[in-house]
This record gives structure tokens, sequence and C-alpha cells, in this order.
């Protein structure tokens, strides 16, 4: 069944990229209204609906807008966090640009979610069921999606790196496993490429204390890492994020290779714009507590394929 908070909660923090300090306040939400982002500090057309073609800008974040150019960027741990948390709809204020980078995980966010506590809607669920399998490649990178009893989540990542080097990660969110699998790691960048980023107008609000940041040997960070792998599980955390775009969970398996959120975003696109590749069904039960054969706890209904 569908969910949305108990209680409105807010935080305080500085965008990652645009360096603007923001308030931003996690609000409930009637059911089948989804995840809607809010500008408060506009004075018109503020609110901008958190779905995979409302995205204008993948570099380095994914960024959504509407129709009269109202956006807000680097959503993608938030949505990540509300997807991991179960929450189906919300509305999301902000009086600023961008979602506070608080400190570069979804965990912040996750503890907000707890924080306010959830409350069941009397709607089913609506998710994303793959029924062919989708990719989309570009420059030896790939993102795909195809048919699977749960919702997979696998990717692969290499850098030249010693710190990094090649790392592969596979989860299937069931449990609640998101919270201490996948939430606590941090998004990281590369000292050698933070002025260039900022001559872009990019990543002027990252520090240590948001981001796990490498110079050409090693990690600047005094605390180390959260996980030994924690790169590829900041990959994932992001793909979560990006792909509960489509406006549901994906019932199915995702799997990128050096992916980020451009592959993304185009493997949703793609996804929606093939006949017969996908359909919308009906979830009476936490989806995230099993999976369609091993537990007994799917009980879905195909609805009929339409595309909004």
């Amino acid at each position: 069944m569908q969910k949305t908070l108990q209680q409105e909660i807010s935080c305080k923090g500085v965008g990652l990229h645009s360096g603007a300090a923001v308030t931003m306040t996690l609000r409930p939400a009637p059911a089948d209204h989804g995840i809607v982002f809010v500008r408060t500090d506009l004075k018109a057309d503020q609110a901008i609906p958190a779905l995979y073609d409302h995205v204008v800008d993948t570099r380095l974040c994914t960024l959504i807008a509407n129709n009269s150019g109202a956006s807000v960027g680097t959503i993608e741990h938030l949505m990540s966090a509300l997807r991991g948390c179960g929450v189906d709809n919300a509305v999301i204020a902000l009086d600023g640009p961008e979602v506070p980078i608080m400190d570069g995980s979804s965990t912040p966010f996750v503890e907000m979610i707890d924080h306010s506590g959830l409350r069941t809607q009397p709607q089913p669920r609506r998710a994303i069921q793959i029924l062919k399998e989708i990719v989309v490649q570009e420059n030896g990178k790939y993102a795909r999606l195809s048919p699977a009893n749960g919702f997979v989540f696998g990717g692969e990542i290499e850098f030249a790196h010693p710190s990094i080097g090649r790392q592969t990660y596979q989860t299937k969110l069931v449990n609640g496993n998101f919270r201490h699998d996948i939430a606590a790691a941090r998004t990281f960048g590369f000292a050698h490429e933070v002025e260039y980023l900022r001559q872009q107008g990019l990543a002027r609000g990252g520090s240590l204390d948001n981001a796990i940041v490498l110079d050409d040997m090693r990690i600047i960070n005094a605390e180390g890492l959260r996980f030994a792998d924690e790169f590829i599980r900041h990959k994932l955390l992001d793909a979560i994020g990006d792909l509960y775009l489509a406006g549901g969970p994906i019932l199915g398996a995702y799997d990128g290779f050096k992916a980020g959120h451009a592959l993304n975003n185009m493997v949703l696109r793609k996804l929606f714009a093939t006949p017969g590749a996908w359909v919308r069904c009906d979830l009476f039960v936490d989806p995230d507590e099993g999976d369609m054969t091993g537990n007994g706890v799917f009980a879905g209904r195909a609805a009929e394929v339409a595309i909004a």
C-alpha cells in the first residue's frame, strides 16, 4: 500500500554545487500525489514533479525543472532515501535551488523520514514492472533494465586510482536493507577537479564534511571510508534515486557499468518510449518485504499499459 509522512519535518544545509543555504521541509501528501518539489522562494509556478521527463541536466547531479523554468538540483540522494524508506507521496518544499547536501549520503534524509514516521494510505502502490530488457550505451558505459523477481540494483565502476580500482556490488531492496547497506555511502570527487568544477559553477558547497575527496594517491578525509566499497555503493544510491523518477518503484533489475545520472535518465526515457517493455501493476503490501515468488507477499495485477 502507498505511504506518506506522518508529519512535516525540516532541515537546513548548503547546496553541493550552488553553495547556497537552503531550508527544506518534507510534508505529507495525499495518495496518488507522488513526489513533488516546491520552490517556496518563487512567486509563481513553484511545483516541479519528480519525474524522469522533467530532468533537464545531469552534470554531476540530477536536476529537474518545470515548463516555466523553475528547477531543483541534486535531488538524487533525497529521492534515494524516499525510495529506500518506501515513501510514495510527499511535498518537498525548498527556499532555494538545490537539495542540501548534508553529509553527502542519504542517511540524514532517512533519519528525517524515520523521525517523522510513515502513514499507510488506502490505495495500492503503483510499480513499473519491466517486461523487456532495455539497454542504453555511451562511450563504453551502459545502463540496463531487465525483468526480475524483486527490486534489484547492481553495478560496476572502474577508476585508475589506488583507493578505488574496480568495484562491483549488487543488492535487492528488501527488509529495509537500504538503511544499512546503501544509505550511508557518500558522494566522492577528486581534488584536482575542484577548481575546474567551481569555474563551471559546480561544487561550490563541497567540502570534506559532505564528500569523500581523493588526491592522486589517497583519500584525504581523516575518518576514511564507511565501507571498503563505498564508491560503488554510492553509485547505486544515486541509481536508486534516479530511477525513482519513474513515478514509482521499478519491479525488475537495474545494472550499470560506469553509469551515472545521464545514463540512468536515458534508460528510463527509452523504457517508457518502448511499447511492451513495461506495465504498471498494483502492490497491495510493502514490496520491500519480499519478492514475487519467495515469500508470497507480492500481490499485483497488471494494469493497462499506458504512457502518461
